[in-house]
């Protein structure tokens, strides 16, 4: 289990990161960071990231991983808003997928973490 405070800086840390995917989304194309991997490969990557740490924030990783799919799904959609820039219906779904793997990681890690016990799992005497 993740303590409070440990828990507030991964929430900061994962508000940061979503502030910084909006604010790549939506700027113009000259001003954007790239790493120089594929851009489809980087919005998996940002949004998995993303995920993986909110999740240790917010101990609801499917939650977080549908919040975060429809974040993909709107910063596409708000793309075609801007004046050089078009929605891509496939970055949206890299970011979607990077966003359950990210979450189902961190579900997986914060199992390992209970010595293997899933959430749902009951005790062993039956009680």
């Amino acid at each position: 289990m993740i303590s409070a405070k440990r828990a507030n800086w991964f929430a900061i840390a994962g508000a940061v990161f979503l502030a910084a995917i909006a604010v790549d989304s939506l700027v113009p194309v000259a001003w954007q960071i790239r790493t120089g991997l594929h851009w489809l490969i980087e919005h998996f990557l940002a949004y998995f990231v993303v995920a993986f740490v909110l999740c240790f924030a917010w101990s609801r990783p499917f939650i977080v991983a549908g919040a975060l799919m429809a974040l993909a799904g709107a910063t596409e959609a708000l793309q075609g808003l801007t004046a050089d820039r078009i929605p891509d219906l496939p970055t949206a779904f890299c970011g979607a997928a990077g966003a359950l793997t990210g979450a189902l990681l961190a579900d997986l890690c914060v199992g390992a973490g209970r010595g293997g016990r899933g959430r749902a799992e009951a005790p062993a005497d039956g009680a």
